[in-house]
């Protein structure tokens, strides 16, 4: 079933339809002739005349939503779709999924902040974690196409509260956790976490929704109407009841009624063991045999750049996306508890963004760092220096330095290292671009800048 209709007039092809959207981004109407020339054979629009067949109706939007749910839905209904909804974690358990379930020889793609992955690995990036609405009824529609029986996807609260999942129903809806952020757009935590539980609004009737119930809002995801399955460290259906670590990977029991379940995987961190509980939890509902099980969890490994490791003689660099106060504790701190030396961090929080997370940022770098040495992150056109006043705003921590360039910044905590210890580069993960405060982008891949480095390094060494 062919895909025929966009928002993008630059995705145009020859018989499309171009739908004329107005968002906060710009006026799709501004774009309507470039579409035709693109070879839209059919406009969309609000108003306006143009030679080509037109369609005038009272709301693009509307319009756009019937159309997908009316052409594709029933295309769609037919993959078993798996998403995954929380502040920190999704991109995670996602991959993680996604992993699992190819191993086990079931054609599944992950779609969201890392990109679109197929059993080919990855194809390409995405714009946002959750695209628009068209851009993902045109993924699910490929992964259809492309003989794809799953899908595992994050849904994040700007996707969910701005309709981009509009129509989509779940077989697994997963909710992780919920700590602050994204409160310049969501204005309270109460709202935050409503945005959030629509997913688990468009749970099928046969579907099942998976809740960690170690996190204090809990409440808002365990509803009624639907199948809950319970885990976490704390009494629930699946329980972690015990847990270590070392700097290789962890080992970890798992309690379900009476049965308890023995696990080793290359993860570490109590917070990755809970990332990959919903792992567990739905092939066992699939009807996996627990030695699949464990197979399959001893040989899943972390996405690039989640708490990725570069090893330096004696000593470890971390890459890692943590870029809210409650990611950035967890990933230091358990970095802190496999480093026999010292641990440092290099790290800042984003411009244009929930500015209230700055300060607890930083305290929480300062409290579990020796040094902690703050740089610029995307800045998204706010003065960096106003970013870095924020972050020290109430601070009495003063194991810090300010280092505005970041290339600078990495190489500087990469000098510090001595015996045994260990640096973590903080927030900017997996992405391959920095954006400046004039809103240009520049190429930027921490790993190749810190890989590059050590080569310098070694070189001069010899």
């Amino acid at each position: 079933m062919n895909f025929n209709i966009q928002t993008d007039s630059r995705k145009i092809k020859k018989g499309d339809i171009f739908v004329a959207l107005k968002t906060i981004e710009g006026d799709g109407h501004d774009y309507i002739e470039s579409a035709i020339k693109n070879g839209a054979s059919k406009i969309i629009a609000m108003h306006g005349n143009y030679d080509i067949e037109t369609e005038i109706v009272k709301d693009t939007r509307i319009y756009l939503e019937k159309y997908l749910i009316d052409n594709y839905k029933k295309y769609i209904d037919k993959l078993n779709i798996i998403a995954i909804t929380g502040t920190n974690g999704k991109t995670t358990t996602a991959h993680l999924m996604y992993q699992a379930l190819n191993k086990l020889g079931k054609k599944c793609v992950n779609i969201g902040g890392l990109g679109y992955y197929s059993s080919k690995g990855k194809e390409f990036n995405l714009d946002n974690t959750v695209p628009d609405l068209c851009d993902t009824y045109s993924l699910l529609m490929k992964a259809y196409n492309d003989g794809y029986e799953y899908v595992s996807m994050e849904a994040s609260s700007h996707g969910l509260f701005g309709r981009r999942l509009v129509g989509i129903e779940y077989d697994y809806a997963i909710f992780s956790n919920l700590t602050r952020d994204h409160l310049d757009y969501h204005g309270t935590m109460e709202d935050y976490a409503l945005a959030k539980q629509l997913l688990f609004k468009r749970v099928k009737k046969d579907g099942k929704a998976l809740i960690c119930t170690d996190d204090s809002y809990k409440d808002y995801f365990l509803l009624e109407e639907n199948t809950n399955i319970t885990f976490g460290f704390e009494y629930c259906d699946y329980q972690v009841i015990s847990f270590k670590m070392n700097i290789d990977g962890s080992n970890f029991e798992v309690k379900n009624n009476k049965n308890i379940y023995s696990f080793v995987t290359s993860l570490v961190g109590e917070y990755n063991i809970l990332n990959l509980m919903p792992v567990i939890i739905i092939l066992q509902d699939m009807g996996y045999s627990i030695e699949e099980i464990k197979e399959v969890v001893s040989s899943v490994i972390l996405p690039d750049g989640r708490l990725e490791r570069i090893n330096h003689g004696t000593n470890n660099i971390y890459i890692d996306y943590a870029h809210t106060p409650d990611g950035l504790e967890k990933v230091v701190g358990t970095v802190a508890k496999i480093t026999k030396g010292d641990t440092y961090v290099v790290f800042c929080c984003r411009g244009s963004r929930d500015v209230g997370r700055r300060a607890g940022m930083m305290q929480a770098a300062t409290d579990l760092a020796k040094l902690a040495i703050v740089t610029n992150d995307n800045i998204y056109q706010e003065d960096p220096m106003n970013v870095i006043k924020d972050m020290l705003e109430g601070l009495e921590n003063t194991n810090y330095e300010i280092i505005p360039d970041r290339k600078k910044a990495i190489y500087i905590g990469i000098d510090l290292l001595e015996e045994n210890d260990s640096l973590l580069v903080l927030g900017h993960g997996h992405e391959e671009t920095l954006t400046l405060e004039d809103g240009k982008k520049i190429p930027f891949v921490e790993k190749d800048i810190i890989l590059d480095y050590l080569k310098k390094e070694t070189s001069n060494l010899i």
